[in-house]
């Protein structure tokens, strides 16, 4: 009899176990289609389905048609919002921050008069042989220069200056011929292509041919009013853009970014890309290959994504977009009351929130309707339940963020093929990048810096966050294969730089911890050394392989820093220099920066003037200070130092640092 009853004991322990793992199955692979309706609906409540990651493996594929596209749209704008939980407080987000050379060669004497020169500078890009465009160029005869003022002006709603903006065309070398060649009525960044000068002004690029002695314009592609230039780059002989357009909800296709010699690109519903799993979705994302001589376009491909935050990174075989987005917040609280809250909230406000998450409005609206709940929930109690209630929902909430943040938070990685400008492949990692520093591409891995936690607040009244700071390494296919998270804790990502095997990383909120990072094997990044000092580094420049230049503030004031990282284990601050400046504009883009070598210095631009510094002997020594130009720019031909302001160019001999020329334009 006893046997009997633990046979069948056993067995309904059987049955009871298979049930529950056919259920799990069921659920973990969203098997629910065939179930009936209230059974689905228990398989998707959040007492057993936790806020879910993205899949870290995740593809694009072609809409069929606009209906779907349409679809797509409409399940985009239900799983996502911008806005933070903080419900009696306006969301904070993270405050936005943002050399390569000729060979080395003699010094030619003054008024040596040579048809070409020996040695030029060029922009300071992020990746040897791979262009960017700037305010200022040069083919080491002619410097184009389109100065910032009117460039930054053309995109203010008022518009360009009266009689628009100009780029100045300068004749520089030799240097006793220094003169104004020409004006160009049109400002913006350049390129300079053989003799082509690319200019990007607020609404239409353009090509001017400037072999001779008038520039003449070649081409020109106009931007569609919903479209933006998200990113360019110039290599192999072509011109890389990406396009951001903006969709419209009820006819989301075709999509016209922009028009070449007023011919409209048309890239229809079935060549445009999505996720294969509902990710943000606002915009439309071009990528196209650009003839600079001619303007026509060679090559393209779009793609959907989130208009929240978006770079590209340029490698030396590929192209990188990334975009920021954040995950279903309503899903992410109701998974915290549950979880954490269920004694502080009554089950009605519960069952009004999953209620709330099934209609079929986008997620804004669902945030509003969230906030009304809690605002009427609030309403409901007296002063004592009302302070209780806040102290512990705040601090629970705040708990619960720390441990989920990374879950919210994302990023999506496309990677695309420079020569064939295919989509090798999609990613997915927690966080947001800073700049295009913050990413790198190194023996077929890609290394991301990322910060969680600085984009959104989550709290109520007062409640705080605990931002972090990660480093992700993915393999050619953008699947994670290796992280180090949580440096930098309370503080977020300032400057970042990847040089082979190791990594710099600056955090700031109160000190300057200067992280030195251990790459040398992917699939376990790990922290060899840092350096906690005052003041912060928003720009990183390796001088030699074992010297790393930091330009930041401390207090008020620019701090330049020069770190010494022979030891990584044991980082540290050779020396230092404050400058009495409020800004310089390699805080902005580190376009202004500028390193010769040669003669061991650097320039950076300041507000009250413009500063070469010599690096020699690990020591940084202000060899030179120039007050009466606000220069923004500074290039070298020769050995002669070519400072650029809004109306004036003055020439320094390196030599001596002594004047040799200016021009007034």
């Amino acid at each position: 009899m006893n046997k009997e009853i633990n046979s069948k004991i056993a067995i309904i322990i059987l049955v009871v176990f298979a049930a529950l793992l056919i259920v799990w199955m069921l659920y973990e692979y969203q098997i629910t289609s065939f179930l009936s309706p209230s059974v689905s609906q228990i398989l998707s409540k959040p007492f057993i389905k936790k806020l879910t990651p993205t899949p870290s493996k995740i593809e694009f594929k072609k809409f069929s048609q606009e209906e779907e596209f349409k679809n797509y749209l409409d399940e985009a704008s239900k799983a996502t919002s911008s806005r933070g939980l903080s419900f009696l407080n306006q969301p904070r987000y993270a405050e936005g921050m943002k050399a390569l050379e000729a060979p080395s060669a003699a010094p030619a004497g003054l008024g040596a008069g040579e048809a070409q020169p020996e040695r030029f500078s060029e922009t300071n890009v992020r990746v040897a042989s791979v262009d960017e465009p700037d305010i200022a160029k040069t083919n080491g005869q002619e410097i184009y220069f389109s100065p910032e003022s009117a460039a930054f002006k053309c995109f203010l709603p008022e518009g360009c200056p009266q009689g628009g903006g100009k780029t100045k065309i300068i004749k520089a070398f030799p240097i006793e011929n220094l003169s104004l060649k020409k004006d160009i009525e049109k400002s913006g960044d350049l390129f300079l292509y053989k003799n082509i000068l690319v200019i990007f002004s607020s609404e239409k690029i353009y090509g001017y041919d400037v072999s001779g002695e008038t520039p003449k314009e070649s081409w020109s592609i106009d931007l569609e009013q919903n479209a933006q230039i998200v990113g360019s780059r110039l290599a192999q002989d072509k011109m890389y853009l990406i396009v951001r357009s903006g969709l419209n909800l009820d006819h989301p296709c075709p999509i016209k970014p922009l028009s070449v010699k007023g011919s409209p690109l048309e890239i229809k519903c079935a060549d445009i890309y999505h996720p294969t799993v509902v990710l943000p979705t606002e915009v439309a994302y071009t990528a196209l290959t650009i003839n600079p001589l001619t303007g026509e376009t060679e090559k393209t491909v779009s793609f959907t994504g989130s208009t929240d935050s978006s770079l590209i990174y340029m490698s030396k075989n590929n192209l990188y977009v990334a975009y920021s987005y954040t995950e279903n917040l309503l899903k992410f609280f109701l998974s915290f009351l549950e979880e954490k809250a269920q004694d502080l909230v009554p089950s009605s406000m519960i069952n009004k929130l999953k209620k709330l998450d099934s209609y079929d409005i986008s997620m804004n609206a669902k945030m509003t309707e969230l906030q009304i709940i809690f605002e009427n929930h609030l309403s409901s109690l007296n002063d004592d339940e009302r302070l209780k209630f806040e102290n512990e929902l705040n601090n629970r909430l705040t708990d619960y963020y720390k441990a989920h943040k990374r879950d919210l938070e994302k990023t999506t990685l496309v990677k695309l093929d420079l020569g064939s400008l295919e989509i090798k492949a999609l990613g997915n990692i927690p966080g947001q990048p800073l700049n295009q520093f913050s990413l790198d591409e190194y023996k077929d891995n890609l290394r991301v810096a990322t910060t969680v936690g600085e984009r959104m607040w989550i709290g109520f009244w007062g409640g705080t966050q605990e931002s972090a700071n990660d480093v992700y390494v993915l393999d050619k296919d953008l699947k994670t294969i290796g992280s180090l998270q949580d440096l930098g804790l309370e503080e977020r990502i300032y400057s970042a730089r990847f040089i082979e095997d190791k990594g710099y990383l600056v955090t700031f909120r109160q000190t300057d911890p200067f992280f030195v990072l251990d790459l040398a094997t992917p699939k376990s990044p790990g922290l060899e050394g840092q350096l906690k000092i005052p003041g912060y580094s928003s720009y990183l420049h390796p001088i030699t392989k074992d010297k790393i230049l930091g330009i930041g503030k401390e207090g008020d004031q620019i701090k330049i820093s020069l770190f010494d990282v022979t030891d990584p284990k044991k980082p540290q601050e050779k020396a230092k220099y404050t400058l009495n400046e409020y800004w310089s504009d390699i805080l902005n883009t580190h376009h202004a920066f500028l390193l010769d070598s040669k003669h061991t210095i650097f320039f950076l631009p300041g507000e009250r003037g413009g500063y070469i510094f010599s690096y020699q002997n690990d020591k940084l020594e202000l060899k030179k200070a120039v007050s009466d130009i606000s220069a923004s720019r500074a290039l070298y031909i020769n050995d002669y130092l070519y400072l650029l302001g809004d109306n004036k160019l003055k020439v320094l001999n390196e030599i001596n640092w002594e004047k040799i020329k200016e021009l007034e334009f």
